[in-house]
């Protein structure tokens, strides 16, 4: 497949105030000096701080434990605590794993966007493979213990990064792929009634799915499995709600780029040397792939002329109306689009569907701690080729604009947090002078 020539002119571009955006060449020695000694508080803080709310996870209290969770989220957003991982690694990861089979729906998703982070900030290795090997199995119960959009879709983020991260082996990234497809195509016993997934689910679903895809082999996937996945996104295609379009159109977008419908084109035509039966079959079911990708072709390209009906939020039209003439141009022509994205006054440049998906799947998640980590993530700058500028301050570490603004807003949760510790402190301090007054004053009594 080809590249497309010219870059879409609204290519994403992130808000230049964002964390790092820029350092001024005219500081003086001065202010390097106090922007390195702030920084050395603010890690003291930080340090402190997560140390309290990992702690803090054990409370039996549902809300203090939250309460908790969202104290370390905003940390690993806003910096990529190694030596803090170092140290906690396993506490942490067994008290989230505690909190998704026992805590509330918020609970989960908080502890489940937790653990996602840790894998982030780990990379591959060793503890990504044992994040992954402890977590399968109570995500995958989670999953059953409640229908909670929000919920559902905080555990397949959640399971889609850490098998992203930590998965080695394509089975077991087919195992996650399988968990997920599950929660739209449940497999169904004699006494039990399926439940119809919300469309957020199913958008959740099918995201979480294509980002996986894009890491396998197209190849070592069966037709059967091509058939399903290819009809269902299909059919998704005639849904009401746009985001499940707009997820559906990224997954077969990624299918067609990895070359499977030619395989599974092939494998349904068969050989026509075997007997006549067996030879009707495969050119019945090469007329159905025919068809099904003259379809597919038929509603992308509806798609990407839609016109907004009544009630309609413009910009998720506008979204589809993009993404499927995208997705046009790719089945016609053969042109990947081409995206750029300014981090820190470096270029992110995506050329295939695949690093599109992932990009904008890793962007979603990590929302405002997005352009913090493709700085200092090694693994997420090794994915997309990505090579920031380094900058120092006198060997210190720059404070971004997202830190001072995560540090100085009292609605921080970090700050609120800090200001709980600092009148513990005063409230203990005061205890120990009145006891010191009492003492010194019964001294002088006698």
């Amino acid at each position: 497949m080809g590249k497309r020539k010219t870059q879409r002119k609204n290519a994403a571009i992130l808000d230049s105030d964002d964390d790092n955006c820029s350092v001024s060449s005219s500081s003086t020695m001065r202010s390097d000096r106090m922007s390195v000694a702030a920084t050395e508080e603010v890690e003291f803080n930080k340090d402190s701080l997560l140390d309290e709310a990992v702690d803090a996870l054990y409370e039996k209290r549902g809300s203090t434990r939250e309460k908790a969770l969202a104290v370390i989220i905003e940390a690993f957003n806003s910096n990529l605590q190694h030596q803090f991982v170092e140290k906690k690694f396993a506490t942490l990861l067994h008290q989230c794993l505690n909190s998704i089979k026992k805590g509330s729906s918020k609970e989960i998703s908080l502890a489940s966007h937790t653990i996602g982070l840790l894998a982030l900030t780990v990379g591959p290795g060793d503890s990504a493979r044992e994040i992954l090997e402890e977590s399968i199995i109570p995500l995958s119960q989670a999953f059953k213990s409640g229908s909670e959009s929000s919920k559902i879709a905080s555990l397949l983020e959640c399971l889609a990064i850490i098998t992203f991260v930590g998965g080695t082996d394509p089975e077991e990234t087919e195992k996650s792929m399988q968990i997920m497809w599950q929660l739209v195509h449940p497999k169904l016993g004699s006494n039990v009634v399926a439940v119809k997934p919300s469309a957020a689910v199913i958008s959740a679903v099918v995201s979480a799915w294509s980002f996986l895809l894009t890491t396998m082999d197209g190849w070592r996937l069966s037709p059967k499995l091509w058939q399903e996945s290819i009809t269902y996104l299909s059919s998704l295609l005639d849904k009401d709600d746009r985001s499940v379009r707009i997820a559906a159109g990224e997954g077969l977008a990624v299918i067609f780029e990895m070359g499977s419908w030619e395989k599974f084109a092939a494998e349904a035509k068969g050989s026509t040397d075997g007997s006549v039966l067996e030879g009707n079959k495969s050119k019945e079911g090469f007329s159905y792939i025919q068809g099904l990708k003259g379809k597919i072709l038929n509603q992308v390209r509806d798609l990407s002329v839609e016109a907004g009906g009544k009630g309609s939020a413009k910009k998720n039209l506008n979204s589809q109306r993009n993404l499927f003439k995208d997705v046009l141009e790719f089945l016609e022509d053969g042109y990947s689009p081409e995206t750029s994205m300014k981090i820190g006054g470096d270029a992110l440049q995506t050329s295939s569907w695949s690093q599109l998906i992932q990009l904008n799947f890793l962007r979603r998640f990590l929302s405002g701690g997005f352009t913090k980590h493709m700085q200092e993530n090694e693994f997420l700058q090794d994915i997309f080729g990505f090579t920031p500028n380094k900058r120092n301050l006198m060997g210190g570490e720059h404070i971004s604009n997202g830190e001072k603004r995560m540090y100085k807003s009292p609605n921080s949760v970090i700050n609120k947090a800090r200001t709980q510790q600092l009148n513990k402190q005063r409230m203990l301090s005061a205890g120990r002078n009145i006891g010191h007054y009492a003492v010194n004053g019964g001294d002088e009594d006698s």
